[in-house]
């Protein structure tokens, strides 16, 4: 019993003994596999910090870098305006910003009068609100009340105006003196001035400079000729009253170049008074130079040394002029070359009779002389000096600027004067001595053949030219007796 017993208990831990070794094994299983799936579930901390997603490498830091110094320029630029304390804008009515910013800036030039009452109604204004503050038995209300009338008077009397400026301009009035006499110079000064001369005696190029540097008006630019290969700056000249002088030559029998010495003003205004000429043209050229919106004016056109008197008595105004002149012999060699079978006979002729008439016509006038000359030897220095007495001298209402070298540099072009000197040589033999000695008469180089007739014609018409030249250049022939040789 004993040895069964013994054996019993021995025998009953030997199958208890696998069974412990297999939970062992079974949990340890359990416990990997566990293990296993936390590490397979588990993300590397690493992978979730910021720096990772921006690495501050070279390229990266200068970026930065780039930024900040662009931004902190910017930060700089803007420091003025970051620190500067808004422009206090005083109160005004409506009517009051209307008056300063909608008029146009050619018809506040020309609204002298207006502005003058406007400046007596402001200091009516100011003795009311001083009567106001030392007490005069007013209150404030009637005192208010009374200016606020008077003002709003004055701006009825404005507005009335404005509308007689808009009839005007929108060829609704037929007479420009229905205007009145708002915008125009005042008393004892003029409008504005004519530019006489002959053709290619330089009038274009103190025209321009006369326009572009100083601001004298000739209207828009669709009102005027435009550059051509013979002008290439523009010629400064509106068309319809270059029109409507072909219509006054054109009834006489003539031509800008033919037979202008025999013109008659008088027949001329008796011509438009019938209506036997065409004067559409000139019609709306008088309403341009009539007008009061357009002071101080420039008028410049050729023709107008041989048509001047019959403008004089068709305007309403009494305009100053300015007469210029160039070398006779460059004259007609530019007509020579630009017109076809224009022979330097012709062009002789024609620079005398263009200057005679101009001097004849413009004789009651205020004349402001120059030279071409003079205007390509000093432009800003002449040209100034002309403004200057068309002011000083002649009345004319002043010009809005004067002119800068930087107005002369983009207008004058020396090389535009094709035909500079091209009258005599020093090598050539001297025919007259003119302001003793001061002006010379070379022989003629004439291309004309020994035996054509033409060519004593053309050396006669050369000395009288000269002669002419000399007298201009001397004052002589600005005197009122002076001989003219084809008068």
């Amino acid at each position: 019993m004993e040895l069964h017993s013994s054996a019993s208990a021995s025998r009953e831990p030997l199958h208890e003994i696998p069974r412990s070794i297999h939970h062992h094994n079974t949990l340890g299983t359990e416990s990997k596999q566990r293990r296993y799936k936390n590490r397979k579930r588990k993300v590397n901390p690493k992978l979730n910090r910021f720096s990772n997603y921006l690495i501050f490498g070279l390229g990266g830091t200068m970026c930065c870098a780039s930024f900040l110094f662009c931004y902190v320029m910017v930060l700089v630029c803007l420091w003025p305006l970051l620190i500067a304390q808004p422009e206090i804008i005083p109160d005004e009515t409506p009517r009051e910003y209307l008056q300063h910013m909608h008029i146009p800036v050619s018809l506040q030039e020309a609204r002298v009068p207006g502005k003058e009452k406007l400046h007596k109604m402001a200091d009516v204004v100011k003795n009311r609100i001083d009567q106001l503050k030392k007490g005069r038995g007013v209150s404030d209300a009637q005192l208010l009340e009374q200016a606020k009338k008077e003002f709003e008077g004055k701006g009825k009397e404005r507005e009335a105006r404005d509308k007689l400026i808009d009839r005007y301009l929108n060829d609704e009035e037929e007479e420009p003196n229905a205007v009145g006499v708002v915008g125009h110079a005042p008393e004892g000064q003029r409008n504005g001035f004519i530019v006489l001369g002959m053709h290619r005696s330089g009038t274009s190029m103190l025209s321009g400079l006369l326009v572009t540097g100083c601001g004298y008006q000739v209207g828009k630019s669709s009102d005027l000729i435009g550059a051509s290969f013979d002008n290439e700056k523009g010629f400064f000249e509106r068309v319809d009253v270059v029109l409507q002088n072909d219509e006054f030559f054109f009834n006489q029998d003539m031509a800008w170049e033919h037979n202008v010495i025999n013109f008659d003003f008088e027949q001329a205004l008796q011509d438009k008074k019938e209506g036997s000429i065409p004067f559409k043209h000139g019609k709306t050229g008088l309403k341009w130079l009539n007008s009061p919106f357009h002071v101080p004016y420039l008028q410049k056109d050729p023709r107008m040394c041989i048509t001047l008197k019959t403008w004089l008595k068709l305007l309403n105004h009494e305009p100053a002029v300015i007469f210029t002149y160039r070398h006779p012999v460059e004259v007609a060699k530019s007509l020579h070359k630009r017109e076809k079978g224009f022979t330097m006979e012709r062009g002789l002729r024609l620079w005398i009779v263009y200057n005679m008439r101009a001097l004849q016509n413009a004789r009651e006038l205020c004349v402001v002389k120059s030279s071409n000359t003079a205007v390509l030897a000093n432009p800003l220095k002449e040209t100034q000096r002309i403004a200057d007495e068309l002011t000083s001298k002649c009345g004319v209402v002043a010009p809005p600027k004067m002119i800068q070298q930087e107005d002369v540099d983009k207008f004058v072009d020396p090389n535009l004067q094709h035909n500079k000197k091209g009258s005599s040589g020093s090598t050539q033999r001297i025919l007259h001595e003119y302001n003793d000695g001061k002006c010379k008469v070379y022989e003629f180089k004439s291309e004309l053949e020994a035996n054509d007739p033409g060519r004593a014609r053309e050396a006669q018409l050369y000395e009288w030219a000269m002669k002419i030249y000399c007298d201009l250049e001397s004052g002589k022939a600005y005197e009122f007796d002076y001989e003219w040789p084809l008068g």
